[in-house]
């Protein structure tokens, strides 16, 4: 080129003209050089004037012919004019040449991006008078110089704001780069990093893994994956996840990529969701499949050695009463506060666990039946004390069933059955109290399902009846009233207590059922043994709470009267004290039942809270004194005085005493002189069938009336 210029200065400077180098040298420029040439004469202004341009500047640049003699001004537009106009003055000024980028559209669509020289040519006073420019098309070299570009910014974009650590390293494992997310998780600034050995941030537990890892990316296996822990600057460990790429460039291996992923928070969604499923979410405690995990492990763990333990099963009694009478949440709040009793038990060889309900587990390890005998007896301590909720005490008395293994079970389905049987056992004798598991214990009901399926058919089958147990006027030794019992005679398992089955009819809600069949059938027999001339007859049946609660039970009542055209006088029933904590709806209905001539006993008086104020309320007729005050009024002093004081407040205010549960004459004469009027047990008779009763009582008394 610049044996061009000088060629091109001596011809131009001295009008000669060597055609035949000339022809060589403009063919070369138009035919063989692809580049744009453009020369442009130097003028006062300064102004740049077109003086030649090759055929690939005017293909390129869009000119035509025309143009020779004009200057940038009258041939480009202005923005562009003007902006080449500032290259041709630096040149002027610098006398230099000057490099620059520009570029334009090609047929004014497809963009040309040009690479510029511009070559100043001096004349023989060493005054630019011409510039040379050569504009070189670089547009393909430019579109994949910006493609690589745009892929590394991407490449860029992705490291920079991954949430991953991103770390570039060695294949000897130096840190050559970090992205700010590998910062944050590590807590080194990138500057710290840079040089630094990757295996420096690893656990020395892991660290072995992490290397062979390393060998094996290296030699091309793409995305392998460790879960390890790695070294925080303040010294924690984090749980990661690590992965590694190899960064290969002309097939070679020359460093790798390592990403570490963080699963701290993952971890702890993990822990949180192991706690959820091991825990009771209401009171925190451990819950029934920590219970079945822990009996497994301690059980058939083959690290452990094999030692006797206790599981305890514990319900709360009239729990269900309270729940209902304050209502659930208030119910949430007496749990939570049991479970914080409990919950000072616990510590490395007793566990507290809340599996439903009311119902708690405590699994004592390494202990005896002894050991766990006194435990119980410091559970019943803890709950002597009173429960306080929104300002009001409550006294709540737990039952307590106890299995032992290896003895009572060698398998946590076999413990926990036996808990609960013993527990069973608990509330069938009264509750507020403990048991072993006995083997006697197991009976014929070893599914409570069957048993409630022979429940629901009992009616259909007529497999229930009613028996009747003798009221006797302990002044005239007469008998008018009796007390209706139920009984269940199942055809394959037999003769049913009623201490096993009517709490099952209560919890499945059969007892509605079955009291409206006593009802009816109660009902039925009184017109029967009116039919047959004996008149004056009571009798009296148990309702239950449920029943109570039931909105029909006075319509039905009466409907049975009517049925079978009996006096109403005729008929009385029994609710316990526990049916008549609502007053407001318990005053009501037995205001109707009242209206109807029915009479309304109290039983197992003494018994409940608040007794005389149930007296005064509402419209009873008879109290009847519970047995467990007459069972020992003989020998204990105090009995004998709750027992007076009872028959001596019911004449008072004209209410009719029936004791129960009398079996001997000492009794009977106790209860003579002090004036009760009727009494029930054994003594006299037990329960018997409606034709006994005709037979022993009936007959004899109709012989003496006539």
């Amino acid at each position: 080129m610049d044996n061009l210029n000088r060629l091109l200065t001596k011809e131009l400077e001295l009008g000669k003209t060597n055609s035949m180098i000339q022809k060589i040298i403009f063919d070369i420029i138009f035919q063989h050089v692809q580049d744009m040439v453009f020369v442009m004469k130097v003028e006062k202004g300064p102004r740049f004037r077109y003086l030649f341009v090759n055929e690939s500047g005017m293909q390129k640049a869009n000119l035509s012919i025309d143009v020779l003699g004009k200057t940038m001004q009258e041939v480009l537009p202005v923005d562009f004019a003007n902006t080449l106009q500032q290259k041709y003055e630096k040149v002027l000024k610098t006398k230099d040449i000057v490099l620059f980028d520009d570029q334009f559209y090609f047929d004014g669509q497809k963009e040309i991006y040009g690479e510029t020289i511009l070559t100043p040519v001096y004349n023989n006073k060493k005054v630019i008078s011409y510039v040379v420019a050569v504009t070189r098309d670089v547009t393909e070299w430019s579109l994949e110089k910006n493609k690589i570009i745009e892929s590394e910014q991407r490449y860029r974009s992705i490291v920079e704001n991954n949430l991953d650590a991103i770390f570039t390293i060695s294949p000897e494992g130096k840190i050559l780069e970090a992205n700010p997310a590998a910062s944050l998780l590590t807590g080194y600034a990138e500057k710290q990093m840079t040089n630094r050995f990757i295996y420096d941030l690893v656990n020395d537990h892991d660290l072995e893994k992490f290397k062979t890892l390393l060998e094996k990316t290296c030699l091309g296996y793409a995305m392998e994956s460790l879960d390890c822990k790695i070294i925080h600057r303040k010294g924690q460990l984090l749980n990661v996840q690590i992965k590694t790429v190899p960064i290969v460039v002309h097939s070679d291996i020359n460093g790798l990529y390592v990403i570490f992923k963080d699963l701290s928070d993952q971890a702890k969604n993990m822990e949180i969701i192991k706690f959820m499923s091991f825990h009771d979410q209401l009171t925190g405690l451990l819950n029934r499949s920590a219970l079945l995990e822990h009996l497994n492990e301690y059980i058939f763990s083959p690290l452990r050695k094999t030692e006797e333990f206790a599981l305890i099963t514990i319900d709360l009694d009239r729990f269900k009463y309270l729940n209902d009478t304050l209502g659930h949440l208030a119910g949430d709040q007496i749990l939570k506060k049991v479970a914080e009793r409990l919950l000072r038990f616990q510590n490395d060889h007793c566990y507290v666990y809340r599996v439903g309900g009311d119902e708690f587990n405590i699994l004592l390890l390494n202990i005896g039946r002894q050991e766990a005998g006194a435990f119980v007896r410091k559970v019943f301590t803890a709950f002597a004390r009173s429960f306080y909720l929104n300002s009001q005490e409550y006294f709540i008395s737990p039952s307590i069933g106890i299995s032992m293994y290896p003895n009572d079970g060698k398998d946590a389905e076999m413990l926990i059955k036996n808990a609960d049987e013993a527990l069973f056992r608990v509330k069938e004798r009264g509750k507020a109290h403990y048991q072993f598991y006995r083997t006697d214990m197991n009976s014929v009901f070893t599914n409570i399902v069957t048993l409630e399926t022979h429940l629901r058919k009992a009616i259909d089958k007529a497999e229930l009846s009613l028996f009747y147990q003798p009221q006797v006027d302990i002044a005239t030794g007469e008998v008018s009233s009796f007390e209706a019992l139920l009984r269940w005679n199942d055809r394959e398992f037999g003769r049913i207590s009623p201490s096993v089955f009517i709490p099952l009819a209560e919890d499945t809600g059969l007892i509605i059922s079955i009291g409206h069949w006593v009802i009816e059938n109660a009902c039925k027999q009184i017109k029967c043994w009116n039919d047959k001339g004996y008149r004056d007859i009571h009798v009296a049946i148990n309702i239950s709470q449920k029943q109570f609660q039931h909105p029909n039970l006075v319509q039905f009542i009466q409907s049975m009267i009517e049925k079978y055209n009996i006096k109403a006088s005729s008929l009385g029933i029994e609710i316990t004290e526990g049916a008549m904590h609502d007053t407001k709806e318990t005053i009501p209905i037995l205001k109707k039942m009242k209206e109807l001539g029915i009479s309304i006993s109290v039983d197992d008086f003494g018994t409940g809270y608040s007794s005389l104020n149930y007296i005064k309320q509402f419209p009873i007729n008879i109290l009847k004194i519970d047995q467990s005050f007459i069972r020992d009024i003989l020998i204990d002093e105090k009995d004998a005085a709750i027992t007076s004081t009872i028959i001596h407040l019911g004449k008072s205010l004209g209410l009719e005493v029936v004791a129960e549960g009398v079996e001997c004459i000492e009794q009977v004469e106790f209860l003579s002189n002090a004036k009760c009027h009727k009494i029930q047990g054994f003594y006299y008779s037990k329960p018997l069938p409606a034709d006994e009763i005709e037979q022993k009582f009936l007959l004899e008394k109709c012989l003496k009336e006539s």
